[in-house]
């Protein structure tokens, strides 16, 4: 594979597709209790490809604006355009046409779901520069995330009701706690070049308000199978993504940079198992 296209790659993170996951997850949660079950196979695959192509654009206008400070730490001294493998002009090109792509592929849907479409870009572009200024960006990362949750709603009811909007607040706090975790791993070389951070705002708390924020994202699935009138199946799914929640906890409770880094990656499992849990509320009595 040419060096060029191997850099492209690394720059949208192709290569670690966790944080696909991790928007992909809430999109479904919206996207299958949108439709009651059964979303048809062109709005599955929009918005499956929307998401890739989304996440893709994020990480190259991430890694534009995080150029200066990832030279410094050792984890991402090494990405593409930190390193000068490619060039400023470059990561920012890429992801313009990753957003104008993402666009064109939801001209079928409705306008509300157009309209909407606008507030994801411009909020997946503002949170990079959050690091700046705010104290928890990584709620600013739930919004960004979990606004597929919305559009999904909006694609296929044409409205968004209350248990997207409850179901967008739990993912908020599941961003939260997830991200709290990969901040940690980071925490020291952060403080030292004055980024904020949950993990460094939490400070010693920072076990306690990820255990906080998971509560809230458990509660909020509650609410929204009972809205939704799942069936007791949903239950399946939300205790095995309880036992997640509690594993997690054990990990990032040493506060060991590779145990809260596995801790992260974890919540693929997590997001996967609510999933579950609403397919099976919604398809079986």
């Amino acid at each position: 594979m040419p060096e060029r296209l191997q850099s492209y790659i690394a720059l949208v993170r192709l290569n670690k597709p966790i944080g696909i996951l991790l928007l992909l997850w809430p999109t479904l949660w919206g996207l299958f209790l949108a439709s009651d079950g059964w979303p048809a196979l062109s709005m599955l695959l929009i918005f499956c490809v929307g998401t890739v192509l989304m996440r893709s654009a994020g990480c190259a206008i991430n890694d534009y604006a995080d150029r200066d400070f990832d030279k410094h730490v050792l984890r991402t001294k090494e990405r593409p355009l930190t390193s000068g493998k490619i060039s400023k002009k470059e990561a920012v090109l890429i992801a313009i046409g990753l957003a104008l792509v993402s666009f064109l592929l939801i001209q079928p849907l409705n306008i509300l779901t157009k309209h909407l479409s606008v507030f994801a870009v411009i909020i997946a572009g503002i949170y990079p520069f959050t690091k700046r200024f705010f104290s928890i960006p990584q709620a600013v990362l739930g919004v960004a995330f979990g606004f597929g949750i919305p559009m999904a709603y909006a694609a296929i009811q044409n409205m968004i009701p209350i248990e997207a909007w409850i179901l967008l607040i739990g993912n908020i706090f599941w961003a939260i706690a997830y991200d709290t975790a990969y901040a940690m791993v980071d925490r020291d070389d952060d403080i030292r070049l004055g980024l904020k951070t949950s993990a460094i705002t939490f400070g010693r708390f920072d076990v306690t308000a990820i255990t906080i924020c998971y509560g809230i994202l458990f509660a909020s699935q509650i609410w929204v199978a009972e809205l939704a009138g799942l069936s007791k199946w949903f239950y399946l799914g939300w205790i095995a993504a309880l036992g997640c929640a509690i594993y997690e906890l054990r990990l990032i409770s040493s506060r060991k940079r590779d145990a809260c880094f596995k801790a992260f990656l974890h919540n693929n499992w997590l997001g996967a198992s609510l999933f579950l849990g609403i397919f099976l509320g919604l398809i079986l009595e």
